[in-house]
């Protein structure tokens, strides 16, 4: 019998799986200390596996051996939460029993195609599963790959930390300058996380909170579908065409409620982290900061949609709306040309406010495909990968091309050229921005009020041009089109910390972080809001800000920059010196005379005062 052959006999056919695999720290020792002891309780954590984590989940036991076991999951956040609900059991376990005995799992997630059979699974998926918790995972630690990371909402689904340029301090296990982590026998270099239960956490200063609550927040929650539940293929990144009609109303009504001046508007990329998920009221007004919160289901019948909405007060659990149902084209809610959305934009401010509200005039991707490609591309390109970058570059290029008179994707597209430079993946400033202005410019020609394509313009004028009058007036036309652009706001803000305005600076970029609480560039966000907030001379707030975004992205210069200035300028000179020593891993070429020609501070005093900093830490002349 060939080995094709016994292969498909044994293997009937493929799947892809959360594989999770777990083994007790000292199980030897620990073992002999209380052998009937130790048998006992993992007994019962084998037991409380199989009877309450994994049938809520599908998940399956593959192999338990008496100190470790292997579990599969159809999907990765599922994974995630059984290993949560299994430590939470070892707790319970500890209890009353010396440190010595303490069960401590280590454990890891990966996710990939896996081949099974009634007793087995094998395939490389379950190979790096085992290299991640065996060399990588620390006692009591919950480690995942990239491609998990991937399925997760910091904050919402865990408390996420890049293990990149950690010291693993494994005699088969390295880190690389781009944070990847090089495995033995494992070929390709691969990212790294470490997990902890999910919580909320204070994204913004009782000082900025004041001011924010001058205005109530609302925050419109992706629709679910009444007929199905929304779930996610982890074996394709395309999501189901009806299930996204429930993101693309939500994300229309938030395009509606944006130019109300007398809301805060939560963003689009931070309430869409709750798109299928089960959560209470009170759960997402503590995670979004919300004061109302918009919610409904949906269902789909021939070319029409009918949606059930309801508007809630958080503070007292009240609905404050809940209109009979409304019924509109699957065709016009796909092309944006309904009138619903407004409609209900309309009565929502009026709700709360008790006045009318004026629509801002939107261009919106024609398609379902096309929106699932565009958050793709927004998302791969801020991550640190080089190759998730170009990747970026290829979905927008082809969205410019397969819808040219939309404007948002010529918007990202100018961003992306912006950051080409600033990673230095482009030595020509003056190329990347002629190629951005004209992105923007094509942006603009197709939709006026596009308040992301002038927010980018003055990005580019910004960082590239250094046109800070340009720019200003670009922020402002971006305001004053969306006055809930989180990234005009925190553009605007970095832009005054460039120029020395520090409570400027801190206050708008404050405020972006408020509209932004659980976007998935949050680490974006808190990097320029320390700088910000340095300038300022708040170098406490700066260092918790850069901290924050290094525990998302440990690979971001920018975020080990603010901090190695905010650390210096309040003294904490060693300190500074160990955060240069990181970031001249990931940035081995920086110069305080290169940062200064770079950098858009470096023609005020301010700019003089960072390199100073930076000089000090240790970054070479």
């Amino acid at each position: 019998m060939s080995p094709e052959t016994l292969l498909s006999e044994d293997f009937p056919s493929a799947s892809v799986q959360a594989v999770l695999i777990m083994d007790l720290t000292e199980s030897v020792r620990i073992m002999h200390e209380d052998q009937r002891d130790t048998i006992q309780r993992w007994r019962r954590l084998a037991e409380h596996v199989r009877n309450d984590v994994l049938p809520p989940f599908d998940g399956r036991l593959v192999e338990s051996r008496g100190d470790s076991m292997i579990l599969t999951f159809p999907k990765p956040d599922d994974a995630v939460k059984s290993a949560f609900a299994i430590k939470r059991f070892c707790t319970t376990l500890n209890e009353g029993m010396p440190p010595q005995r303490h069960f401590l799992l280590r454990t890891a997630i990966h996710v990939g195609e896996v081949f099974a059979s009634a007793n087995e699974v094998l395939g490389d998926t379950i190979n790096l599963a085992a290299r991640l918790q065996s060399n990588v995972a620390g006692p009591g630690e919950i480690v995942i790959s990239a491609d998990v990371h991937d399925y997760l909402t910091p904050v919402l689904d865990a408390d996420i930390e890049d293990l990149g340029l950690k010291d693993l301090e494994r005699e088969d296990t390295h880190t690389d300058d781009l944070g990847n982590v090089h495995l033995k026998h494992v070929e390709a270099p691969v990212r790294a996380y470490r997990i902890g239960p999910p919580g909320p956490r204070p994204v913004i200063d009782s000082g900025a909170a004041n001011k924010l609550n001058m205005r109530p927040t609302i925050a419109v929650i992706p629709f679910t579908n009444r007929r199905r539940a929304s779930t996610r293929n982890v074996a394709n990144d395309a999501v189901n065409d009806e299930a996204l009609l429930g993101e693309v109303l939500a994300d229309d009504i938030i395009s509606a409620l944006s130019p109300a001046t007398v809301l805060n508007v939560v963003s689009r990329l931070s309430t869409t982290a709750f798109s299928g998920r089960t959560a209470t009221l009170d759960d997402i007004g503590a995670h979004l900061k919300a004061d109302y919160v918009l919610s409904g289901r949906f269902y789909v019948y021939g070319r029409h949609v009918v949606l059930d909405l309801e508007l809630a007060e958080v503070a007292t659990g009240q609905i404050k709306w809940n209109p009979p149902p409304i019924k509109t084209e699957t065709e016009a809610v796909v092309s944006r040309t309904n009138g619903v959305c407004g409609h209900v934009a309309g009565e929502i401010v009026g709700c709360i406010m008790q006045h009318e509200l004026q629509r801002g005039q939107a261009q919106a991707l024609p398609t379902l495909e096309n929106y699932t490609l565009l958050i793709n591309a927004i998302v791969r390109m801020h991550r640190g990968s080089p190759q998730h970058f170009e990747r970026a570059r290829q979905m927008l290029q082809t969205l410019t091309e397969r819808i040219p008179r939309v404007a948002l994707p010529y918007a990202w597209l100018a961003k992306w050229h912006v950051l080409r430079f600033n990673r230095g993946l482009s030595p020509d400033a003056q190329r990347e921005s002629r190629v951005a202005l004209n992105c923007t410019q094509r942006a603009l020609d197709n939709d006026p009020t596009c308040s992301l394509a002038l927010t980018i313009d003055g990005f580019v004028h910004t960082n590239l041009l250094k046109r800070f009058d340009v720019a200003e007036e670009r922020y402002a036309q971006a305001l004053e089109v969306n006055p809930n652009e989180s990234l005009a706001w925190l553009l605007k803000g970095t832009l005054h910390a460039f120029k020395g305005e520090g409570a400027q600076a801190m206050e708008h970029t404050e405020q972006a972080l408020a509209l932004s609480p659980l976007d998935p560039l949050r680490y974006f966000y808190e990097s320029l809001a320390a700088t910000a907030a340095h300038t300022a001379g708040q170098y406490d707030r700066a260092i918790e800000l850069a901290q924050q975004s290094k525990r998302t992205n440990r690979i971001h210069p920018s975020t080990l920059r603010a901090m190695t200035i905010a650390q210096v300028l309040s003294g904490r000179i060693d300190d500074a010196h160990e955060t240069v020593i990181e970031l001249l891993k990931i940035e081995p070429n920086i110069t305080v005379s290169g940062y200064l020609k770079n950098n858009p501070g470096g023609t005020f005093p301010i700019g003089k005062v960072w390199a100073d900093a930076l000089r000090q830490a240790g970054v070479p002349a």
